[in-house]
C-alpha cells in the first residue's frame, strides 16, 4: 500500500495512478533520494544496495523501489535475490489485481490481461515472466515452463514473448534427447 495525496491506494483500479506510481509518483521524497543515490553509486555494490534497502524500508510496497531492487540484483547477477524480489512483486501484483496469490490458479478472465493499456495486469504479466525466466536460469526448468505456459494461457496474444522462452526450453529438451 502506498499513499497518494493523503489517501491510501491498495489496488490497481486506477491505471493512471499505477502508471504514475511505477514511475515514482507517490514515492516518499526520502525513498526517492535513496533510489537516486543507488543509481549514482551502482558501481559500488554495497553502497548502492544499502541505498536500495533504505528505500525499501521507507516505502516497502511501492512498485518503484521493488523494481529498483529487482533490477539491481538481476543486473548484478544475484539471481536468487532477484527471484526473492520477483516473488514479492508477484504477490503484490496478485493482491493489487485481486488475483489468487498462487499464480497457478490465475485464469484468463481474472483481469484485463489482453489490454496492454491496463497497467496493473501488465505489471502482473511482466512479473510472472521475470519469475519464470529466473526459475529457468536457476535450474528449475519445470517451474519456469509452467509459469510461461500460464503466461500464455492468461495472455494468449503473447505480447511479452513468452513463447520465445518456451522455444528455448524445447531446444534444451531436444539437445538432452540427443
Amino acid at each position: 500500500m502506498w499513499r497518494e495525496a493523503g489517501r491510501q491506494v491498495s489496488s490497481f483500479d486506477d491505471d493512471a495512478l499505477l502508471a504514475e506510481a511505477v514511475l515514482g509518483g507517490g514515492l516518499p521524497q526520502d525513498a526517492e533520494q535513496r533510489l537516486r543515490a543507488a543509481s549514482l553509486t551502482y558501481h559500488l555494490d554495497e553502497v548502492a544496495e544499502t541505498h536500495l534497502l533504505e528505500a525499501i524500508a521507507l516505502a516497502p510496497d511501492h512498485p518503484a523501489v521493488l523494481i529498483g531492487l529487482y533490477r539491481f540484483y538481476f543486473y548484478k547477477g544475484r539471481l536468487e535475490e532477484a527471484l526473492e524480489v520477483a516473488e514479492i512483486c508477484l504477490e503484490k501484483a496478485a493482491r493489487d489485481n485481486r488475483l489468487p496469490t498462487d499464480w497457478r490458479a490465475v485464469r484468463r478472465g481474472d483481469a484485463r490481461f489482453g489490454d496492454y493499456e491496463a497497467i496493473g495486469p501488465r505489471f502482473y504479466l511482466f512479473t510472472l515472466k521475470a519469475y519464470a525466466y529466473l526459475q529457468m536460469r536457476l535450474g528449475d526448468l519445470a517451474v519456469g515452463r509452467a509459469a510461461l505456459q500460464k503466461l500464455l494461457q492468461i495472455e494468449p496474444t503473447d505480447k511479452l514473448n513468452a513463447r520465445l522462452l518456451l522455444d528455448v526450453l524445447e531446444r534444451l529438451d531436444e539437445a538432452d534427447d540427443d
